[in-house]
């Protein structure tokens, strides 16, 4: 029981589905313009990463798409930092304006793949407290109710042995940092 709802978080957890769902809840809300192309360009990026990884399972390059193992993180980060990247460069003409958090979610890879030696950085807790404390400066509820779901990603990826605690401490730390230089660099979504 405890390691299928450990699973079950840790998926609903992930970063392809909380980046994106903390983006679109302001901007939906808000309702600014764009932002069905900005929901449209989120399901695509998160499908040519998902598509890429379940690629590497089934080719046996890879156990699982969690990418735990060292070289298949590597790799993962590789992959990922010039999406992130990309969609950075692309969402720069987007009216929904969320360019500065792709940009700052590509910092969070990066960050992982520097500590990479020392650490193998959860992303799952650092895109989760990265959500949490973004939504948290659009309105308190929604910050709250994700800090506490971000603190059930932190305890998944534990009792799932996917990471160590000083692995989820660099992710909480790089996360909590992306999401203080999000407040000055990005604009303050409309209030719902």
């Amino acid at each position: 029981m405890t390691r299928s709802l450990a699973r079950t978080v840790s998926i609903l957890g992930h970063p392809l589905l909380m980046l994106p769902l903390a983006l679109l809840l302001p901007a939906v809300a808000g309702g600014l313009p764009g932002t069905g192309g900005v929901a449209i360009a989120f399901a695509l990026a998160a499908a040519l990463v998902m598509g890429w990884s379940w690629r590497r399972v089934r080719q046996g390059r890879w156990a699982h798409v969690d990418a735990s193992a060292g070289d298949e993180r590597r790799a993962l980060h590789r992959f990922l930092l010039p999406v992130l990247v990309a969609s950075t460069l692309l969402a720069a003409w987007a009216p929904a304006d969320v360019a500065p958090y792709l940009g700052l979610s590509a910092l969070i890879v990066a960050v992982a793949m520097l500590l990479a030696r020392w650490c193998t950085l959860s992303l799952h807790a650092a895109f989760a407290v990265f959500a949490a404390l973004m939504l948290l400066r659009w309105t308190w509820w929604a910050g709250a109710a994700t800090l506490v779901f971000a603190a059930l990603v932190v305890w998944s990826r534990l009792a799932l042995a996917r990471h160590r605690p000083r692995d989820l401490g660099a992710g909480i730390a790089t996360g909590t940092g992306a999401a203080l230089l999000s407040w000055p660099l990005a604009p303050q979504w409309p209030s719902p």
